[in-house]
């Protein structure tokens, strides 16, 4: 018997009908990916039903996918353990940056749809780098895979604020970093991106909106929005009611809603533990190692990657 948590009614039928689940060769379909992972030497990699079903889910119950998907996931960890392993949730440093960079929203949109997370380049330069941001942001998405629901079967709608940044923000933002993100969040991460909202943007941000687009693949170039301060658009699509006040919404503001995510990483704390012991050892991978540097190339002429 697997030991995943219920999905309620509505989302049950949701994971039918876009993912292709079939509650029962769940238990199945989990044994064949744990037998994969197995006979992988170079992984090591948390193998509870939990966290594996998302992987699953995420790439529609294909295990070929879902196999590539675990396996880069686990050699990111591997090769970039200070941004992608997270594994002392009680950090001084990641503690006070709660409401900075990342930050879930309480309510699915329309209730029973995907999550919403809100990003404000609202951190001092001075004091944090973007790669302590993306640190964060690894972890959130690390927490909605295993406590998630709505995250995992509905997706992600992401709404980018770009109202405070400045020119030392934009000057974090390398080809490498974007090379990092974008691996993370289309290649390694099981949660589908449905829609992104680039708001409030400056000419500045068009430099570097040209520099991140071609990275994405172009089913989610599809999906991004890029607007200015009218956000009549953006209310047009996501509800006040499901939207804080600092964009235009009905929620509290974001600094009143980041007090929650303590309880989130106390809630955490064990889970981010285990994470010590994760990763991968490329030495022992069978066959040829994994590049990741040279996986996509900064110029743009990324292989084809598959979103939904």
């Amino acid at each position: 018997m697997a030991k995943i948590e219920a999905l309620n009614e509505e989302l049950q039928k949701i994971a039918n009908e876009e993912l292709g689940e079939i509650t029962q060769r769940i238990p199945k379909d989990l044994d064949a990916f744990k037998l994969w992972i197995q006979h992988q030497p170079h992984l090591k990699v948390r193998d509870d039903d939990q966290f594996l079903i998302q992987f699953l889910r995420g790439c529609k119950y294909s295990l070929e996918k879902a196999k590539g998907k675990l396996d880069l996931f686990f050699s990111l960890k591997g090769k970039y353990p200070e941004l992608c392993n997270l594994t002392n949730v009680d950090e001084p440093k990641f503690r006070e940056m709660n409401g900075v960079g990342f930050q879930l929203l309480p309510k699915p949109l329309n209730g029973t749809g995907p999550r919403i997370v809100a990003v404000r380049y609202n951190f001092s330069t001075s004091k944090y780098a973007i790669d302590d941001i993306f640190h964060q942001s690894c972890a959130l998405h690390e927490a909605m895979i295993m406590n998630d629901p709505y995250a995992c079967i509905c997706g992600l709608v992401y709404i980018v604020d770009f109202s405070q940044a400045t020119a030392s923000h934009y000057l974090q933002m390398t080809p490498s970093f974007c090379k990092k993100l974008v691996i993370f969040l289309e290649k390694s991460m099981p949660l589908r991106i449905k829609s992104v909202y680039y708001i409030r943007t400056a000419t500045a941000a068009q430099h570097f909106f040209k520099m991140l687009l071609p990275f994405f693949s172009e089913k989610l170039r599809q999906r991004i929005h890029i607007m200015g301060h009218d956000l009549s658009d953006l209310l047009q699509d996501i509800p006040p009611s499901y939207l804080p006040q600092d964009f235009g919404g009905e929620l509290p503001l974001l600094d009143e809603l980041a007090s929650s995510m303590d309880d989130m990483w106390d809630k955490h704390r064990e889970y981010f533990k285990m994470n010590a012991l994760c990763g991968c050892d490329e030495s022992l991978r069978p066959g040829k190692p994994l590049d990741i540097d040279g996986l996509f190339g900064v110029g743009g002429s990324f292989r084809q990657i598959i979103v939904d």
